[in-house]
């Protein structure tokens, strides 16, 4: 019977991955760079806006909070187990394809964080909702789209979000500190409720000081990883960039998958890393306290720029500079991309495993809290606030069993259900580009304006 549900799943994931979402994704990605001028050069704007305040604007959270939230949810384990497995499968061809989602993921997340706040509306009590369902709902009158996206964001919340990154845990805690499974799924659970109950502040203020931290010291090391193997950084670069395109070709030392495997496994973990056209991240940028749609969405990009173009590429150096300095690590024979980055980082001693550990538990543990906030806004959205209880119980439920649970199955439901959220986020983001065009137009040069248009206050 689990093999029968197994097949099926994979062959429901083969289809959402085929080349149509590739497609889909890559031109939009594209599209987007062209509609707004090729934003990617206002990341340095960007990165300034971030520690900038605004406490006149209207919001919840600082940019900055909103920020790392977002940053919280999208450097995880895809960063490093995720690059894993990209290369595992996809040979060492796919991190330049999962690169080069996030160079032009940026503009998605731009588009998408834009929308996210232009259409964006407050609750009775204050609280500020955005996300796809509202711009589907208010932008286009599209509410039967926009429930479909909060209907599958709340449940890709529990494999994303939580099973994916609490199985991670447990795997790297038990093989590395000895500590039962059961035992870390019980901590990773009530170390959640403490925050989760707090709503998007208590996330914030947690995400504002353990985001920094952990991706500061991951970068720290992986950059000493990458000096000691110096004299293999350029090769790894050539045969990362050779494999990317040519079928099943041999190069320096490793063989890769063909081109359509390194750009499925690529292109995939590059979407699971930085989550651009997810529409996932701009449910953290609807809160931010921001003048306008534009400063938060120039804030919102650079985490795209942060997660995959600096940290994924730096996993995706370690491991294949690793991979050819020790001809003993046999890719050929090894599928599984958890097994690979650990093998790939214990080549390294005492600091390989230390960064390994730390960076799976830090990264993971930050996913799991930004996705309870995602997961309780979709469900907000579909069950009313009556459903924020239930899904909170559930949720830690999930993270306490999830190391029990069969890794390779949840990554493969995570994939499906980041594929039907992206759908109903990307023809948002396609349909208003017109929107995303003009206000990028009328905010761009004088970014200190605020935003004339009122936020609607909503019955809930």
């Amino acid at each position: 019977m689990l093999e029968t549900v197994t097949n099926v799943i994979n062959s429901i994931d083969k289809f959402v991955w085929d080349w149509w979402m590739i497609l889909l994704l890559l031109g939009t990605h594209i599209f987007m760079t062209i509609r707004t001028g090729f934003i990617q050069r206002k990341v340095g704007t960007g990165i300034k806006l971030s520690v900038s305040k605004d406490p006149d604007a209207e919001g919840e959270v600082s940019q900055f909070g909103a920020l790392t939230t977002a940053l919280a949810s999208t450097i995880g384990t895809g960063n490093i187990i995720g690059v894993g497995t990209a290369v595992a499968l996809g040979g060492p061809g796919a991190v330049l394809w999962c690169w080069l989602t996030g160079v032009f993921g940026i503009a998605t997340k731009y588009s998408e964080s834009l929308i996210a706040v232009k259409y964006r509306v407050k609750t009775k009590d204050g609280r500020m909702q955005g996300g796809a369902m509202y711009a589907l709902e208010r932008g286009l009158n599209m509410k039967w789209l926009a429930l479909i996206f909060a209907f599958f964001g709340g449940f890709a919340s529990f494999g994303i979000g939580c099973a994916t990154q609490v199985n991670a845990i447990a795997t790297v805690c038990k093989e590395n500190l000895g500590i039962p499974h059961a035992v870390v799924g019980l901590v990773v659970a009530a170390l959640t409720a403490l925050v989760i109950f707090g709503g998007i502040k208590s996330i914030a203020n947690v995400c504002e000081k353990l985001v920094p931290f952990m991706a500061v010291f991951y970068v720290i090391g992986c950059v000493i990883i990458l000096g000691i193997n110096f004299d293999f950084i350029l090769p790894a670069v050539k045969t990362i960039c050779k494999l990317a395109f040519t079928p099943g070709a041999a190069a320096g030392g490793l063989v890769g998958r063909g081109i359509m495997m390194a750009m499925q496994y690529g292109i995939a973990r590059g979407l699971f890393s930085n989550e651009s056209g997810m529409g996932s991240a701009p449910i953290a940028a609807a809160a931010a306290r921001t003048r306008n749609p534009v400063r938060q969405a120039l804030v919102s990009c650079t985490g795209t720029f942060w997660d995959t173009v600096i940290v994924c590429a730096m996993t995706g150096l370690v491991l294949v500079t690793s991979i050819m300095k020790n001809p003993a690590i046999d890719m050929g024979n090894i599928t599984d991309g958890g097994i690979l980055t650990t093998l790939a980082f214990s080549q390294i001693p005492v600091l390989g495993p230390l960064i390994l550990v730390v960076g799976i538990i830090s990264f993971a543990y930050s996913t799991v809290l930004g996705w309870a906030y995602y997961g309780e806004r979709c469900v907000e959205y579909f069950a009313g606030k009556k459903g924020l209880i239930p899904y909170r119980v559930l949720y830690i439920l999930v993270a306490a069993i999830a190391p029990v649970v069969s890794l390779n199955l949840v990554w493969t439901i995570a994939d499906i259900l980041n594929a039907l959220m992206a759908v109903p986020n990307l023809v948002a983001v396609l349909l208003l580009s017109n929107v995303v065009v003009r206000e990028t137009k009328r905010y761009l040069g004088r970014l200190d304006d605020k935003d004339d248009t009122p936020v609607p206050v909503i019955d809930k």
